[in-house]
């Protein structure tokens, strides 16, 4: 499991350098840190939405879903994980085009594999899902992952702090968005998912 957890929660800024000279490849990023850390909200999401249901506020307002068709829907949450790192690592190469020091594709993805780790981090909370509490943790990841981003960027990238200040914000824009559009793609496969439990349940 990655060795930089710790280091990015504690001294982002120092361990950005240590990430930096390492020159990571993204086959290493994704089996010693992405594979575990997207585990934590699928899994979380898991043991949730089978074992207590999705609590909307009141008692009769919960939504559960079946032990297999769990399976089924994290399986899809966690490939979409996946590739939402592979997209936001694209992205962020994009962006960076007009800047000579811009990095490689794949040093790219790395950086967003980092950055993501206070979102997966945020989803222990999807355990016992009530939906405030999941909102307020992802919000908190959200803000962490921003801190990790505006620490990361210039150093990144070889630019001023005022150039990464004014990219971080338009990559967070963008990476909120997409956060947006897998939160939705997710709460579309858990509604299905309980839609296919309550029917299974009065046909038998």
């Amino acid at each position: 499991m990655s060795n930089h957890l710790w280091g990015l929660l504690h001294h982002p800024d120092r361990e950005w350098r240590t990430i930096n000279d390492e020159h990571e490849t993204v086959s290493h990023l994704y089996m010693h840190h992405v594979l575990w850390m997207a585990l934590i909200p699928v899994v979380s999401s898991f043991i949730g939405t089978t074992q207590f249901g999705w609590s909307l506020g009141g008692e009769t307002d919960t939504i559960q879903v079946s032990f297999e068709t769990g399976l089924l829907i994290g399986a899809c949450f966690y490939l979409l994980i996946l590739l939402a790192v592979a997209a936001v690592g694209s992205i962020i190469h994009w962006l960076a085009r007009k800047f000579p020091s811009r990095p490689s594709r794949h040093e790219c993805i790395v950086f967003a594999g980092y950055i993501a780790t206070p979102m997966f981090l945020s989803g222990l909370f999807a355990v016992y899902p009530i939906i405030w509490v999941c909102a307020l943790a992802c919000i908190a990841g959200i803000c962490y992952t921003a801190y990790l981003l505006y620490q990361g960027t210039p150093n990144f990238l070889g630019i001023s702090n005022k150039e990464g200040f004014i990219l971080s914000s338009t990559m967070m824009a963008i990476g909120v968005l997409l956060l947006e559009v897998l939160l939705m793609a997710v709460v579309l496969l858990w509604s299905m998912g309980s839609e296919h439990s309550i029917v299974w349940k009065f046909l038998h």
